[in-house]
């Protein structure tokens, strides 16, 4: 005969067995179902993510998730601040997400404004996210998903509304350095649109790239091409020259951060690299 206290063991056991294999999560994404919460409405779980970038879906959403996103570092530097930026699916539906820090509640996303895809930007210490599911009769075809990524401060992105101004010679040179992509090369098109600008480009050089955002040209173009997005107040258009272009890469996407007209930039590292002042060495030949 089983004791108590065995059978408590076991049943705990039994539990957390079934709680595991209801939802599935690594350190960078999290997939789970609403329906293990549809018996108890108001049951919160908790949602630990540890990478600088990954995915959430939350399958016919009932009750609620706090999301609790953080460096996956054993030494956090302090002076290091960090913002986190989320991405909703175009069909992301069936909650609101708030900001939750200390119990304190703040209205980051309806389920209206998901479906525009926008990027959401706040610090790393504004709290967790709450996501909490909107009463529907029908849930079977909600889902709320959406990308994330952990950034510098100093990288906050919504470029979107960021001013368009020109760097100075040492954020230029520091950008060349430190960027996710650096490129020289020229605009072939530009197209705007309320919020935002995109530029389509071929690349004589190609410096660096975080990712695969620039891909080489076949047989007819020589070279790499793509596209970029920036404010649509920035002032470049095509047939204007060659370009040194840097910026970062977010969500698959390249932004536009620092630009300079290549010759202007030439003499610039000329003069840096005469003088030892350069930060970082790169082949101009």
């Amino acid at each position: 005969m089983i004791s108590r206290d065995l059978a408590y063991f076991v049943g705990v056991l039994l539990l957390c067995g079934m709680s595991h294999a209801q939802y599935s999560s690594d350190q960078c994404s999290w997939r789970g179902s609403g329906l293990t919460h549809e018996i108890h409405a108001r049951d919160v779980e908790q949602v630990y993510l540890r990478c600088s970038q990954g995915t959430l879906e939350w399958l016919y959403p009932t009750g609620a998730i706090v999301v609790n996103l953080r460096p996956n570092t054993d030494s956090p530097d302090p002076r290091r601040r960090l913002s986190v930026c989320i991405k909703p699916s175009r069909d992301s539906q069936g909650t609101n997400i708030y900001l939750d820090r200390a119990g304190e509640l703040r209205l980051l996303l309806r389920e209206e404004e998901q479906s525009l895809g926008r990027v959401q930007c706040f610090g790393i210490q504004e709290g967790a996210l709450f996501i909490e599911a909107i009463q529907h009769r029908d849930i079977s075809r909600r889902i709320t998903a959406f990308q994330y990524e952990l950034v510098s401060e100093r990288q906050d992105l919504d470029s979107r509304s960021a001013p368009c101004q020109p760097c100075n010679d040492q954020e230029v040179l520091l950008a060349l350095c430190t960027s996710d992509f650096a490129a020289r090369g020229s605009i072939l098109r530009m197209e705007k649109e309320e919020e935002k600008a995109s530029i389509t480009v071929m690349l004589s050089r190609l410096y660096r790239q975080k990712s695969q955002v620039f891909l080489l040209g076949g047989r007819r173009m020589r070279g790499w091409t793509g596209c970029m997005w920036m404010p649509p107040r920035c002032e470049m258009s095509p047939g204007e020259g060659e370009y040194l272009f840097t910026g970062t890469v977010r969500f698959g996407e390249a932004w536009l951060g620092c630009a300079s007209r290549y010759e202007d930039f030439l003499r610039l590292y000329r003069k840096a690299v005469e003088q030892g002042t350069n930060p970082c060495h790169i082949d101009m030949s």
